[in-house]
């Protein structure tokens, strides 16, 4: 059995070894569905759990599409901002709910898609991918130290890696579960904002 240590050691190399999209990746002329899964597909393959897991299927897009996540396309083509938002969609979408992804694109997309208020949705992107890739170090600091402290863990037990490595699962998952009830507040707080707005505009009108 590896030990905590050791996967951390392989999740490092993992890590090491992902690709992510950059906005200068993504073509600037329109896109037709097909392609667009075949894109984000290739360009996210490092992402993958298993090797035939799709990342990105037009049924997905179309349900994104469906659920208001996702403006529609021109002429069944699909711009390059189109792609951002597939791209935040895929990572949001495995810790948030379909609800509260809406919640959180739809002003973002409603003020800045296509470049409404001047801010460029690609710059936006780039700009959060890059502080995230410094953030890296952190992540992988903060894993080693959870990693430290359930090797302390039942060290007089039978069986004292197995249990090591439940307890290192079960403080990354609190530490999960923690910052996922935040993400959540914050949309809540988000999604009162918008209503709030709406009520204002309407008596307005």
């Amino acid at each position: 059995m590896k030990s905590n240590e050791e996967l951390i050691q392989n999740y490092i190399r993992h890590i090491s070894a992902m690709k992510m999209i950059h906005a200068n990746d993504i073509p600037s002329i329109p896109l037709y569905m097909d392609q667009i899964t075949t894109f984000i597909n290739e360009g996210l393959a490092t992402s993958r759990r298993y090797e035939d897991d799709k990342i990105m299927t037009k049924t997905m897009i179309n349900n994104y599409a469906k659920n208001a996540l996702l403006p529609s396309p021109e002429k069944k083509k699909y711009s390059k901002e189109h792609v951002i938002l597939l791209l935040f969609i895929y990572y949001f979408k495995n810790i948030l709910s379909i609800s509260d992804i809406q919640a959180l694109l739809n002003p973002i997309t409603e003020k800045y898609f296509q470049g409404q208020k001047g801010i460029d949705l690609a710059a936006l992107y780039d700009t959060i991918r890059e502080q995230e890739a410094k953030s890296r170090k952190d992540v992988l600091a903060d894993l080693a130290r959870i990693s430290e402290q359930s090797a302390e863990l039942f060290q007089d037990a039978e069986n004292p890696e197995e249990l090591q490595r439940f307890a290192f699962i079960c403080l990354v998952s609190y530490d999960v579960y923690m910052k996922k009830m935040l993400l959540e507040q914050l949309v809540d707080e988000i999604r009162a904002e918008e209503e709030n707005s709406g009520k204002k505009d309407h008596r307005h009108g």
